[in-house]
């Protein structure tokens, strides 16, 4: 029997705690001060904090394009493959969209991120208690979360595993983190990432 655990507030803020640890220090050539890592452990606590009342349920994390496989003897829902999903969590159901609509490997549109997300909240919009507002808010969370850790854990690849390759998909997922925090929930995060990353 395997209990699949929750994505709560400690799962999520030691993954947004990786770019506090590798990608900053990188991008600055030194250590966050005490202030800039109160202020973003501060931050992190409060959008985490949103994601209290999100609709919650088994999350791959690693629902993007290398880990689905086309399987074109088959029909229907069984064409799509999935593999890599050891990892999986219950947690808010933004973050799979958030994988598949801002891929870490592949480059995603911007016109084909919001399509892939206005075409999945179509599909829910019939669910019960499915509040399109409330998804906006915890989709753009999601991907700034999942964002902050790739950047964290891809620099962590390269400097502690030697494995400088991952260091060609950082502009993407900065791309990415950027689109994210567009949202007003995130204004502060922007403004942070702005003002100390120069991101």
């Amino acid at each position: 029997v395997h209990e699949i655990p929750p994505y709560d507030r400690t799962a999520m803020t030691i993954e947004t705690s990786l770019l506090a640890d590798w990608y900053a220090p990188r991008k600055l050539g030194r250590s966050l001060s005490p202030g800039e890592r109160q202020d973003f452990d501060g931050i992190w606590s409060d959008l985490v904090g949103k994601l209290d009342e999100a609709e919650a349920h088994i999350v791959l994390r690693d629902f993007h394009s290398p880990n689905i496989i086309w399987l074109e003897d088959r029909t229907g829902f069984s064409r799509a493959g999935l593999i890599d999903f050891q990892d999986a969590v219950i947690g808010p159901v933004a973050y799979d969209v958030a994988s598949l609509a801002q891929d870490a490997r592949v480059d995603v549109p911007e016109d084909l991120e919001a399509g892939l997300v206005d075409h999945y909240m179509d599909a829910r919009r019939s669910s019960p208690g499915f509040d399109p507002k409330s998804f906006r808010v915890q989709y753009a969370i999601m991907a700034a979360q999942r964002a902050t850790k790739i950047l964290g854990i891809f620099v962590r690849l390269d400097q502690r595993d030697g494995k400088p390759a991952y260091l060609a998909h950082l502009p993407r997922i900065e791309t990415y983190i950027r689109r994210a925090t567009r949202h007003p929930e995130l204004a502060g995060y922007l403004k942070w990432l702005e003002s100390v990353t120069g991101l």
